[in-house]
């Protein structure tokens, strides 16, 4: 049975309404206009161009206030001349400009709290007559211009639903299909207010971060919002769905009063008061009704509801109100958390009961509960912390049991067995291999290997993609599959959907792991187990995707993501005396301007380029118009011409991009159709804003300047003897699909020894990629580099996937191949160079899988080179279209310590034997299995 059948809730159905709530609409109705603005009001902005260039100066590059000024001064000394006044006058023109937009306008209050617990008689400390600021918003305004986002329409799910495959798996992906939103709508079921309502599951998230190692002020601890409605993939690339709310209070305290209970008491139970105070204008919409503004332009009538918080162990163990060292999920005690059996699952009513049967020390100890907490969660309907804490792929797998636990627990493996000394050597050996490990788009290069103090989240994930094949050979089998299994569990669980087989496969996966990290217990390293909180907390991920879809929607990574646009880079901003403030209006303006491009952008104001809109309704001259749009092409595209007479260098990256992500547009117009197809802008590990559609792999518009324009002459440029040979089976085959190819002497009239070529030194790989770093619709793109000289220095020639057998699965279906050129050959009669005869072409050496399994420990295919009967590399010549994406290979290293003068670009040339690494990243992993 093919596809996929979805039910939706049947009662909270989120179905449209008026304006007054009334479900009257005919069905198919048209929403209501969104504004009354006429489509060319750019209020307050003037033109298109103020507000571009009031986004471009304050949000992309954080002018300071005196650069504006002064850019502003030389704007209107050249305006004088043309008897015109600039776009503002100085920074405070901008600033106020900026102010003045309405929409998005949600100000900014202030909470202050006290103490007013017991006080000692004498000596009161500071810290009880001290005033804590909590600055916030109003997070129902907040979510209220989340829902009326235009930006989200298709993106967002109006009711709780379950979706199940053609073989009736049930399958998890966005937040509204998991359990725990269908069993919130059953039990807002409330008669007829609630027919037909939309559920809108409120998300929070909070940690603390600091913004810089300097003193003063340097910790900050933002408390975040978004809404479970909103699919998980438009979450983790932000897209304004991720709101700053609040910056909780820190109270400081001295030294000596640090482990008092009262002062932790206190400090604990301020967070969980001031988020009840904060989220209070929910409340009356938690039983009742709004009318709300959605982002197809419909009104629904939404319920609103406390969801899943996002927050890593520590944060857990705060806003649980528990002790640390227990599991916030189950009542496990804490030194017996590896144990089989499962732990009786902790709730809001069973601790309640707990509270008032037991006294304080038995709760303590027995339950981890602490009895004089209140979770915040208690001031609502339907609410239970215990049920709200999701899985956290970034703390509790990649950095609490990879990090943390597995490599840690690697080196203290090596000096048990081998002693100090040798157990150092074999590590150097370890940080060798990872540092020879191929380049692959989006891999971080360690040339240390993983010796360093400072480990980034990015770090984390870019360690354990390569970890795998260098331990193998030095460590013992057991550890080499700890690691295997353990890297399937993180795999599967990143995923962007999960069916039931996927959740059997993860439990199979973590059962493999457990027992095979049982080395560790007896080889001394853990000889007390593996009672662990982050490494326990992997028992939970079934329940946690069950009730709230797939985890990569509600991870850690995304608020800490979130830290860098919210509060270090505002802070940066600042001028450092008193910066809260500062940060403050600085989120408040970045916010105001979000909701402008969105208004502008539902409005189709912003279609094309800000210099075409300024000059599409002028009556200039042809030739003056001709010229300006010359020179102005012309500078847009210096950049990407600078290296054109260099054919042994490529152009540089765009690596040190000031947004979060390298936006790559899918093409939308003939004028960027390539060799082979439409020419994609981004550079190594885009993401591709837009739909999802096919994917397909092109060459360059612009080819290398410099090289031999025939297949003789390339041919001996580049050293490739039988290329015209090779050349001239592809032609036949493109002639005669499926023919038997012919011998030599019939080859005669394929082998054109003057044919035109052109020569690249890349090729965009275009393709669906969900899991991995993408636009909302899913789209990822990276280069696959063929050239002499990579960022002038030594070649690269990357390795590819290219299509074998669509009826296979995994790796059998693919074949894998080097690239060691992109060319496109001229192949009308003619010899004209219309752009139909150009064939976009790929020079390949060809590997083959050794054996018809898995490598046993490792879990990777292993692949080595093709060779001919004179010991030559196997090549041919293939269609670009062939390809599907980049391979990452890492070889098979022996167990003699790697040559010391071996280099990176040498690896490839140097081994017979590689590793298919499906670990390279998400999308490799569900292809090369």
């Amino acid at each position: 049975m093919g596809g996929v059948l979805r039910e939706d809730h049947p009662v909270v159905s989120g179905k449209p309404c008026d304006e007054a709530g009334c479900y009257i609409l005919p069905a198919g109705t048209a929403p209501p206009p969104r504004t009354s603005a006429i489509p060319d009001d750019w209020s307050p902005f003037g033109t298109r161009l103020e507000f571009e260039l009031a986004e471009f100066l304050y949000k992309r590059e954080q002018m300071s206030a005196r650069n504006i000024t002064t850019l502003m001064s030389l704007w209107a000394a050249y305006a004088l001349q043309h008897s015109i006044q600039p776009p503002f006058a100085d920074h405070a023109d901008l600033y106020a400009t900026i102010d003045s937009i309405a929409l998005g306008d949600v100000p900014w209050g202030c909470l202050r709290a006290r103490y007013h617990g017991p006080r000692p008689e004498t000596n009161v400390p500071s810290w009880m007559d001290d005033a804590y600021e909590v600055w916030y918003r109003d997070p129902r305004q907040i979510t209220l211009h989340m829902l009326a986002n235009p930006d989200f329409a298709g993106e967002i799910d109006y009711a709780p639903y379950r979706k199940f495959t053609g073989s009736g798996d049930r399958r998890y992906t966005h937040y509204m299909s998991g359990n725990w939103a269908w069993r919130q709508a059953v039990s807002r079921e409330l008669g007829p207010e609630a027919d037909g309502a939309m559920f809108v599951p409120i998300l929070l998230g909070s940690d603390k971060t600091m913004v810089s190692v300097a003193t003063g002020q340097n910790d900050y601890y933002p408390l975040y919002l978004s809404i479970g409605n909103i699919h998980n993939n438009v979450r983790r690339a932000h897209c304004d769905s991720v709101i700053l709310i609040a910056f909780l209070a820190i109270p400081k305290v001295e030294r000596k009063y640090t482990d008092s209970p009262s002062f932790r008491k206190f400090r604990h139970q301020l967070l969980h008061s001031s988020i009840s105070a904060i989220l209070c204008p929910f409340r009356p919409g938690m039983t009742t009704p709004e009318v709300v503004r959605c982002p197809d332009a419909h009104f629904r009538r939404a319920i609103w509801g406390i969801g899943a918080y996002i927050a890593d162990y520590i944060e857990q163990v705060v806003v649980s109100c528990i002790v640390q060292g227990w599991c916030p999920t189950c009542l496990k005690y804490p030194g017996q958390l590896d144990t089989p059996e499962e732990g009786e699952r902790r709730s809001r009513s069973h601790m309640e009961a707990l509270i008032r049967t037991f006294e304080p020390g038995v709760l303590w100890d027995d339950y981890g509960v602490i009895h004089d907490l209140v979770p915040f969660t208690n001031d609502f309907p339907h609410a239970d912390i215990y049920k709200l804490l999701s899985g956290d792929l970034l703390h509790q797998l990649i950095k609490g049991t990879f990090k943390d636990h597995l490599v840690a627990w690697v080196g203290d493996y090596l000096t048990l067995q081998f002693g100090n000394t040798h157990g150092k050597e074999l590590l150097d050996e370890i940080d060798r291999r990872i540092a020879l490990v191929p380049p692959f788009p989006g891999l971080r290069h360690f040339k240390q290997g993983c010796d360093f103090k400072q480990w980034t989240g990015d770090d984390l994930k870019a360690i354990l993609k390569v970890y795998l094949p260098p331990i193998a050979g030095i460590l013992p089998p057991h550890i080499v599959k700890t690691f295997a299994s353990f890297l399937e569990v993180c795999y599967i669980a990143r995923k962007e959907s999960l069916t039931e087989s996927d959740l059997r496969d993860f439990d199979q996966a973590l059962w493999d792991f457990n027992h095979h990290c049982e080395i560790f217990r007896e080889s001394g390293v853990r000889p007390d187990g593996f009672s662990l909180p982050q490494q326990h907390s992997l028992e939970h991920y079934l329940q946690h995707i069950r009730n709230f879809g797939a985890p990569n929607g509600l991870c850690t990574s995304i608020t800490e993501a979130k830290h860098i646009k919210a509060v270090k880079e505002p802070w940066r901003r600042s001028n450092r005396y008193e910066p809260l403030g500062q940060m403050l209006l600085t989120n408040q303006r970045l916010d105001k301007l979000a909701a402008a491009r969105a208004d502008f952008e539902a409005r189709r104001m912003l279609s094309g380029t800000c210099f075409d809109t300024e000059h599409t309704s002028e009556d200039s001259q042809p030739a003056g118009r001709s010229l300006l749009t010359s020179s102005y092409n012309s500078a847009t595209n210096s950049e990407a011409t600078a290296w054109d007479g260099d054919p042994y260098f490529d152009p540089p990256e765009l690596d040190e991009l000031e947004d979060d992500e390298v936006k790559c547009p899918l093409p939308q117009d003939d004028d960027n159709i390539g060799a082979g197809g439409p020419e994609p802008t981004a550079e190594v590990g885009a993401v591709v804003q837009g739909p999802r559609v096919s994917g397909f792999v092109v060459l360059p518009c612009k080819h290398q300047r410099g090289y031999p324009q025939t297949v003789w002459e390339l041919s001996q440029h580049l050293n490739i003897p039988h290329l015209s040979t090779h050349l001239a089976h592809f032609l036949f085959q493109q002639a005669h699909p499926g023919d038997t190819l012919p011998g030599d002497q019939d080859l005669d009239m394929w082998q054109r020894q003057d044919s035109r070529v052109r020569v690249y030194h890349s090729a965009v790989a275009t393709f669906y990629a969900p899991s991995d770093p993408s636009g909302v619709g899913g789209m990822h793109c990276e280069h696959i580099r063929a050239t002499p000289s990579w960022r002038k220095g030594p070649p690269r020639y990357d390795c590819v996937f290219v299509g074998k057998d669509p009826s296979a699965t995994g790796l059998q279906s693919l074949h894998v191949a080097r690239v060691r050129l992109f060319f496109s050959v001229l192949t009308s009669p003619s010899g004209t160079c219309a752009q139909a005869d150009w064939i976009p072409c790929a020079l390949v050496e060809w590997f083959s899988q050794v054996g018809d399994k898995l490598d046993e420990d490792t879990g990777l295919w292993i692949i080595e080179l093709d060779l001919e009967t004179d010991g030559s590399r196997a090549k041919d010549v293939i269609h670009i279209q062939t390809l599907l994406r980049a391979a990452h290979l890492i070889p098979v290293f022996s167990e003699s310590l790697t040559p010391s003068q071996l280099k990176q670009h040498e690896v490839l040339d140097s081994y017979q034997a590689f590793y298919v690494n499906k670990y390279a990243d998400y999308h490799a992993h569900d292809i090369a299995f």
